[in-house]
């Protein structure tokens, strides 16, 4: 006998578990999550976080998205990425990032009804640990994932008490692996991955500094040094990372992947501190040093049965882009409500399949991109002289060539101007984050085509209703007060939404009928004048792609999953032929 029995046994408490634990309790499913360490994150490693990731806080509860804001770094102190010999020296480039630049704030603030920020794992994971477990997670700390054994009913693991050193047997129906880079369940499943682990090294020196008066000027999250000679950056350039504005600071610093892992002293760490930031008399309050390789490494498969991985332990990535946590967090949200349903018997086991068909792409997405945002630091290096094979002396003069008057200096400018600019793929790529569509049989297109992109997908986000894509946000306002609310706000927790408009109220008879016989709870919404949600704006009517008796069903992660444009003879059947194929019935 087990010693312990739950629905889902969460392996990690990271951004991926601990948000899957939220999202599961907020569902009303039984769920335990174990952590082999005593406490939660201890260095700020993830830390941009975007509106899709924000969107997920916003349906756990406006109180959840409303404390991550108070916590983080708001989106207009993540400012400019500034290039600099050193902080205290001269200045190269920089780039508004992170959606400061005004044409991508206007793109972001129209695609979501909530901001991007700076949030260090830190204050996010305490976040969504308390979150699932003040709504019913049950947590262990000091518990280590050993093995586990699935078999037709569940799933049997074993684990560790650190304090006890006793090994003990959890029973789960199903079992989540999000334990991280170097993943022992998927380890122990045989996912099949693609790519390469340990391509570089770095380190990370966590310290205290009061750096106001060389960046409040320039407010920024990411400051890149560039020096030659000096060993800076396995990652391509030494980079010092605002973690608290302005006195908290984390520097990454390269070493040979080839080489044993350096020991940082408090010494080294002040000396590299103060080479990046140009202070010779700097003193640092030294909080942490760890090392971590450079990945380019994702699963081709997420899931095996009754278990599945997500987070890191399936996309193994630098930090470019800042995408790790975000996915992480996205990932939960796919595979939450999916579990929530099968187990509450609502839907079909075969429903639980569309989370490798869909997240299996992304992993692959966003590995590639981070990786590559990396190599594309290279035209950076070459248009200041200093790329691989010169001499330091060399790239020096290279480097001080460009305030020259001369036709070739005016070259050398303009050729850093646009290496710099074109970093925007790494640091303004609204697109990567957005513009996921998903294709699988939790989705019913019925043969609409997929719209191409008019602009570059990696850049800029484009709303679509087509089914797959994630529904677009449009202010709506409330008939009775006025209030602002998102399309967004009026789905997900959960549950199904109808989507529809005046003329479409036969949708709204045929829901309650169908969700009755499939026992399902479809929330419904008819959009226009002396209704509950009115489109004063015109901007819904734009973005919805259906006339005002079509309608959208949007699943609990905010995925349109079956559009109908136009009125249809019996739409009480062809909802329940859509929703019986979506939730394998």
């Amino acid at each position: 006998m087990p010693d312990i029995t739950t629905d889902v046994l969460i392996i990690g408490t990271g951004p991926a578990g601990s948000a899957t634990a939220a999202l599961l309790s907020t569902y009303g499913i039984e769920n335990m999550a174990v952590n082999r360490y005593r406490w939660l994150a201890n260095t700020p490693r993830a830390h941009i976080t975007n509106q899709r990731a924000m969107e997920v806080l916003r349906d756990l509860g406006r109180e959840v998205e409303d404390e991550a804001y108070m916590f983080a770094t708001h989106q207009e102190l993540m400012g400019e990425n500034i290039f600099c010999e050193s902080l205290a020296g001269e200045e190269i480039g920089r780039m508004k990032a992170w959606g400061n630049h005004p044409l991508s704030k206007a793109e972001h603030l129209m695609s979501s009804p909530t901001k991007m920020n700076d949030l260090p794992q830190t204050f996010m994971e305490p976040l969504l640990f308390k979150t699932a477990c003040s709504r019913g997670t049950q947590a262990r700390m000091s518990t280590e994932y050993l093995r586990h054994q699935q078999d037709a009913d569940g799933v049997t693991t074993t684990c560790l008490d650190r304090l006890t050193q006793k090994e003990f047997t959890i029973r789960s129906k199903y079992l989540i692996g999000a334990d991280g880079g170097k993943s022992l369940v998927a380890e122990n499943e045989n996912l099949p991955f693609e790519g390469k682990m340990g391509v570089g090294g770095s380190m990370n020196i966590l310290f205290k500094a009061d750096l106001t008066k060389y960046v409040a000027h320039r407010p920024s999250v990411l400051y890149w040094v560039m020096q030659p000679g000096a060993d800076v950056g396995g990652i391509g350039m030494g980079l010092v990372r605002m973690v608290r504005p302005w006195n908290e600071w984390l520097i990454v610093w390269g070493y040979d992947i080839n080489e044993p892992e350096p020991v940082v002293t408090p010494e080294f760490a002040t000396g590299v501190a103060r080479q990046l930031i140009g202070d010779p008399e700097l003193e640092i309050e030294l909080l942490s040093a760890n090392t971590w390789t450079v990945n380019n490494f994702y699963a081709t498969k997420t899931s095996n049965g009754r278990v599945f991985c997500m987070g890191d332990a399936i996309h193994r990535h630098p930090p470019s882009n800042g995408l790790g946590s975000n996915t992480s967090i996205q990932d939960a949200f796919n595979l939450a409500w999916k579990l929530a349903m099968v187990l509450k018997g609502q839907a079909g086991e075969h429903l639980l399949d569309s989370y490798d068909t869909e997240r299996a792409p992304v992993a692959k997405q966003i590995v590639t991109r981070a990786n590559q945002s990396i190599a594309e630091t290279g035209p950076i290096f070459a248009a200041l002289g200093m790329a691989e094979g010169v001499n330091p002396e060399q790239m020096q003069k290279n480097l001080e060539a460009r305030t020259n008057g001369t036709p070739e200096a005016e070259a050398q400018r303009e050729a850093i101007r646009k290496a710099i600019a074109f970093k925007k793929y790494e640091f303004d790529a609204h697109g990567v984050e957005m513009n996921q569509r998903y294709s699988s049989d939790a989705v019913v297109t019925d043969g609409q085509i997929e719209p191409a992109f008019q602009l570059d997908a990696d850049l800029h986000y484009q709303p679509t209703t087509w089914p797959g894509a994630r529904l677009p946000h449009a202010w709506l306002y409330r008939h009775d007060n006025g209030a602002e609310v998102s399309t967004l706000d009026l789905c997900g927790h959960g549950r199904f939404t109808i989507l529809t408009g005046l003329g479409g109220e036969a949708w709204v008879e045929a829901t309650a009928r169908v969700g009755d016989a499939l026992g399902i709870e479809i929330v419904t919404h008819v959009i226009g004048p002396r209704r509950e949600y009115v489109d004063h704006s015109g901007e819904w009517a734009r973005l919805a792609e259906i006339c005002d008796s079509g309608c959208l069903l949007v699943r609990p992660d905010h995925h349109v999953c079956w559009r109908v444009s136009s009125p249809v003879d019996d739409p009480e059947a062809e909802l329940h032929r859509a929703l019986k194929r979506i939730l394998a019935r």
